[in-house]
């Protein structure tokens, strides 16, 4: 598995197992979270749990999850890869030696760069999977919007305007192919600059506190972690991740909802403060506890997922 000293593909791998498992976990609560922040009418998280099971039963919970099953696991492949081996590059540059553990400075700069290189994947995969998730809302805002064209005399009331209930995309392949034809290229990363606003401290403080946890509850500092402590510290680092995050995490979600025939937002600014000026400061923290509550297991399945692999390929 080991191509040099400082570039090891089992890093890539592992991470690309990881991801997968950590999506069959978080997807459902996802789910939840995207409907909170860019969708309308619900008063709770409890509220929004109960809507979506009585309107679209347990399925709705897994809206859109095939397109991330399936994208996911690439792209986390490429951020636990990509940030194992900067850290091995860093340390062998500054020290010369690639095996040395990276001080703090280190952890944070090669964190960085993972959230950066993250968005070029990133962004189109939260795309689709948000379109999917929120298209119930989106084909309703579309008939609305129709709606509401009808020519004030007419004696059509309202309330006799169906809503239609099919989708508005067949698929993941659908969703991008219809992107494309409507937005052009530049569709796909819509939102892109508020996920680098996201993602890039958001990776600091995933990758950070699973180290400094890790040396916590390793006091030895060479014994192996046991997967409780893994999962305690993945689950720890992933609530705290996602938690800081939620302010931007609304920003990118509420762009990439954005899909109805008269946009909403012009851009990153635009949305802040008309969110700002609609609804408040408090709903830049919308769909923080779904996003803490579903921060845990996903990441303490995927770094759990990540080092039992590592640790069986390097095993080999």
């Amino acid at each position: 598995m080991q191509t040099s000293q400082s570039f090891r593909m089992d890093d890539f791998i592992a991470g690309c197992i990881g991801g997968g498992a950590s999506v069959v976990v978080g997807h459902p609560l996802d789910t939840v979270k995207t409907r909170l922040q860019a969708g309308h009418g619900y008063r709770s998280s409890l509220h929004c749990v109960l809507s979506i099971y009585r309107k679209e039963t347990a399925m709705g919970f897994f809206k859109g999850m095939s397109f991330p099953l399936a994208s996911i696991t690439v792209y986390n492949s490429v951020v636990f890869g990509f940030f194992s081996n900067t850290q091995r590059l860093i340390s062998r540059y500054r020290y010369g030696d690639g095996r040395r553990p990276c001080g703090m400075a280190d952890l944070a700069a090669a964190s960085m760069l993972t959230g950066l290189v993250s968005v070029s994947l990133g962004a189109p995969v939260d795309l689709v999977k948000i379109r999917l998730q929120m298209q119930t809302q989106m084909v309703l805002a579309e008939s609305l919007h129709l709606a509401g064209n009808v020519p004030s005399g007419s004696n059509i009331p309202m309330r006799s305007i169906s809503v239609p209930t099919k989708s508005l995309y067949r698929g993941p392949l659908h969703c991008i192919s219809s992107i494309l034809q409507t937005e052009g290229l530049q569709g796909l990363y819509r939102g892109a600059g508020a996920m680098v606003l996201r993602d890039v401290p958001g990776y600091m403080l995933y990758f950070i506190p699973y180290t400094v946890l890790c040396d916590l509850l390793r006091p030895d500092g060479t014994s192996s972690l046991h997967p409780g402590s893994i999962m305690l510290a993945g689950g720890l680092a992933g609530s705290i991740s996602w938690v800081t995050a939620t302010p931007a995490d609304v920003v990118k979600s509420r762009l990439q909802a954005d899909a109805q025939r008269k946009r909403k937002y012009k851009g990153i600014v635009h949305c802040i403060l008309t969110s700002y000026r609609t609804e408040g400061a408090q709903v830049f923290f919308r769909g923080w506890s779904v996003n803490a509550v579903r921060g845990f297991p996903m990441s303490a399945t995927m770094f759990l997922t990540y080092e039992l692999s590592l640790q069986f390929f390097r095993s080999l």
